[in-house]
């Protein structure tokens, strides 16, 4: 883009109507996905960065650019804050092309050039030789393309993507990701991308914000926020359900029940200590045989349910109900069914100690 780009830098609070206690950064050339339920605020954020709400008390810089400061009385206008704003349900004028619909986002550009670099940006996410169709004649991921074509056609300094992959179908929603990825490559600018799905989050971010009741509650890169969640609530908000109370044992162990586990780091916790304990279902497997061995866990299959190439299989342990996902080619050998005594070995590297919830 020929020019220097800048950090974002976001802090904002308010009491309500929305909410708000969030503090965050996003770097040139990075993907920051912010995740969290209904009602979290993640829309509010982009809006107030975007210039189009106004928090009680806020601070957000482009680099050395001061977009707001409620302090000091600042507030640029939208159009003064140069953003690309994709928004889930497109945002298209119904009665304008594709091409037109790009062009309009141009506002310091003179034609020629404005029609031209609106075709090459359609071109750009693969929608050359629709530049005359109107939204009713786009399929709905075309349509989301043309809004992100939309966006980046102000040469934005950030570029924020409000759930866009909610309004397309999961067929349409593979592509269209693709499309998300190669534009994060392609640009050194922030970009921020609100969404529901953690697939989505962990697939295409640098890091993640985990957003609860308008309040940022952990920024990381996807597997330490995963993996290393600072909470039994951000470990639920990233959809982890394997959580079980645990007492913290001598020499690198806890007890759960009459279980003595072997974890690789008690975290700081103390010999006697009681805390939540998290194992992710990628550090779980299915024990062969050796009822002896370091961590094997004895239940009774309460869930089995083929996934296509995977099968979900759920253990009941006392009264806990651990979840983890084996090959539908190894269930089928294996002939699983709900009833059965089954064994499983639990990771010491994926046990992760958390304050007692």
């Amino acid at each position: 883009m020929g020019r220097e780009q800048a950090p974002l830098s976001v802090a904002l609070k308010q009491a309500g109507p929305i909410p708000l206690d969030v503090a965050l950064d996003c770097r040139p050339g990075e993907l920051l996905a912010i995740i969290g339920p209904s009602g979290s605020g993640k829309t509010t954020v982009l809006r107030s960065i975007a210039g189009l709400y106004r928090p009680a008390w806020g601070r957000i810089l482009a680099g050395s650019e001061v977009w707001l400061d409620t302090e000091a009385g600042t507030d640029l206008s939208p159009q003064l804050r140069s953003v690309g704003l994709m928004f889930q349900d497109y945002a298209l004028f119904p009665h304008l092309s594709a091409l037109d619909n790009v062009r309009l986002a141009m506002l310091r550009s003179e034609e020629p050039a404005r029609s031209r670099h609106a075709a090459a940006l359609l071109g750009r996410v693969h929608l050359q030789g629709l530049e005359a169709r109107k939204p009713d004649q786009l399929s709905g991921g075309q349509k989301q393309r043309v809004a992100l074509a939309r966006a980046l056609a102000r040469d934005p300094k950030v570029l924020l993507l409000d759930e866009p992959f909610s309004a397309v179908d999961r067929m349409t929603r593979e592509p269209l990701k693709e499309e998300i990825a190669a534009v994060h490559r392609s640009l050194d600018i922030p970009m921020l991308l609100v969404t529901h799905d953690l697939e989505e989050a962990q697939a295409l971010a640098d890091r993640i914000c985990v957003l609860h009741a308008g309040k940022t509650l952990q920024i990381g890169a996807p597997d330490e926020v995963r993996l290393r969640p600072r909470s039994a609530l951000v470990a639920k908000l990233m959809g982890q359900t394997n959580l079980f109370r645990a007492t913290v044992d001598a020499d690198g162990r806890i007890r759960w029940g009459d279980r003595a586990l072997t974890v690789a780091s008690t975290s700081g916790f103390r010999a006697g200590q009681h805390v939540t304990c998290l194992i992710p279902p990628d550090f779980i497997a299915l024990a062969d045989g050796d009822t002896t061995a370091s961590n094997v866990v004895n239940g009774t299959l309460t869930g089995v349910a083929p996934l296509g190439e995977m099968t979900s299989l759920t253990l009941g342990v006392a009264d806990h109900q651990l979840r983890f996902k084996i090959g539908a080619r190894e269930a089928a050998a294996r002939n699983m069914h709900v009833g059965d005594a089954a064994s499983v070995q639990l990771d010491p590297e994926g046990l992760h100690l958390l304050r007692e919830a």
